[in-house]
């Protein structure tokens, strides 16, 4: 059985590296990016199975990105990460095809279980 790909997309350093190591940890082959153009580039290279989706990005904005992944590959399954307050685009993430979405601070292993579930699939 081939090891589960998950992308990490989010700005934030600290963010990117624990989820990298916590997936790591978990027996994915881990990737992050820490904007759209990365994003993009490795899930075109590497299509991953699962990415885990920061919505306020510069540049690029989480939406956006979405957009791009779904045109690159339909089944790659998106979990958005919001800051508070972000409904309104929570509600069109979810219209562009995102599975479900947490809001930061994000309780790691409710992420880790989520994740975990749509991967068994």
């Amino acid at each position: 059985m081939s090891q589960n790909k998950v992308l990490i997309v989010d700005d934030q350093y600290g963010i990117r590296v624990l989820l990298y190591e916590v997936f790591g940890k978990e027996g994915y082959e881990t990737f992050q990016a820490a904007n759209g153009k990365e994003a993009l580039d490795i899930v075109t290279k590497q299509s991953p199975d699962l990415v885990i989706l920061d919505m306020k990005i510069p540049g690029m904005d989480g939406l956006e990105i979405l957009k791009e992944i779904k045109k690159i590959d339909k089944s790659i399954k998106v979990i958005m990460m919001t800051a508070y307050g972000e409904l309104d685009m929570i509600k069109e993430a979810t219209e562009l095809g995102a599975i479900t979405h947490f809001t930061k601070p994000f309780d790691i292993d409710e992420l880790r279980l989520a994740v975990k579930s749509q991967l068994a699939v």
